[in-house]
């Protein structure tokens, strides 16, 4: 067996400088780890990423462009007819109470917002349906205000790396916040979930083929045979589950 890190016994400080080295690696294995969820305003991220709730990213991205012609603006939601968009965002899943979100998303971006995506985690989460999660994709990478997005990826990947021991997401960020640069949180999100898309599967992570071997405290979880480790890597952007 490899020799691994015991993260049980590593001091704070040892624990914040393999974070980061793990987000330097990371970097290395998936230079081209971004969002895969397609936009070009702030709004039309907001909405993508409510959509992909229990949905993959190649699914939204299919369904989105047919909803961002009809629907423009925060006020073109708030007014829209609820059978016409249920059944244009059908194939996402979960397609009533996504009208719904989308619906008092508008609503509440007219009211309070002057129809713009507000800036601010607190502004934010006040939305119907957005929560930390979908809140910090849409500050990263619609704004550029970095934030860990806690999604069933980086929970998992935290856990493995002995980066936390909690399961709750809020819990989960407040863990890994100080181990990053501030300025690295949403790529750093950003390449741990690529990595868990690819390599560090829930069932069985690719060990075996795996570039954090020696940072990780969970090798061996998955099988560490090369050849066999290999044929569990999935492919590329959008064509897995994005579970969030």
């Amino acid at each position: 067996m490899l020799a691994t890190v015991d993260a049980a016994t590593e001091t704070p400080l040892a624990r914040t400088r393999r974070a980061r080295r793990i987000v330097r690696l990371l970097g290395e294995i998936h230079p081209d780890a971004r969002i895969a969820l397609d936009f070009d305003n702030p709004l039309e991220l907001l909405v993508a990423t409510v959509l992909s709730a229990q949905c993959t990213d190649k699914k939204v991205n299919e369904v989105t462009p047919a909803v961002f012609a009809r629907y423009r603006g925060a006020a073109d939601y708030a007014g829209a007819d609820r059978a016409e968009l249920e059944e244009l965002l059908r194939p996402t899943g979960f397609f009533r109470a996504k009208t719904n979100s989308l619906i008092g998303i508008g609503s509440a971006l007219t009211e309070r917002f002057g129809g713009e995506v507000p800036r601010s985690l607190a502004e934010l989460v006040t939305l119907p349906g957005v929560g930390r999660k979908t809140a910090h994709v849409v500050l990263g990478h619609a704004f550029d205000i970095p934030g860990i997005t806690v999604d069933t990826h980086v929970g998992r990947l935290a856990r493995r790396f002995g980066l936390t021991e909690q399961d709750d997401p809020v819990r989960v960020e407040a863990d890994l916040a100080p181990l990053f640069e501030r300025r690295d949180h949403t790529i750093a999100s950003d390449r741990m979930i690529f990595h868990g898309r690819r390599y560090c599967h829930a069932r069985r992570p690719a060990c075996g083929v795996c570039g954090l071997a020696r940072l990780c405290p969970s090798y061996g979880t998955g099988p560490i045979e090369p050849e066999l480790a290999a044929r569990l890597v999935r492919g590329t952007r959008g064509d897995v589950e994005a579970l969030r």
